[in-house]
């Protein structure tokens, strides 16, 4: 499946991980039993979650750390697929 196939599936998803204060590393677990039930999953950055850093690169991290792919991200949202 292709980027663009993804984002069109995307799109109808819900978020179902919350980044929030406590930084990416508190949902490091939560994303990875996520990716491995279903390819696509949408995360939401709250602004307490950056520190200064943007979202296209805490999306980047928690892509790298998970194994996944960041397939984009819009927003404080971001979605990966693995």
């Amino acid at each position: 499946m292709n980027t663009q196939e993804l984002r069109k599936e995307a799109h109808d998803l819900d978020v179902t991980v919350w980044v929030g204060k406590s930084g990416i590393e508190s949902v490091v677990g939560e994303l990875n039993d996520q990716l491995a039930d279903r390819n696509l999953v949408k995360a939401k950055f709250l602004r307490a979650a950056l520190g200064g850093t943007t979202v296209d690169e805490a999306a980047a991290d928690l892509a790298e750390r998970v194994n996944a792919e960041l397939i984009e991200t819009r927003g404080k949202t971001a979605v990966f697929h693995r």
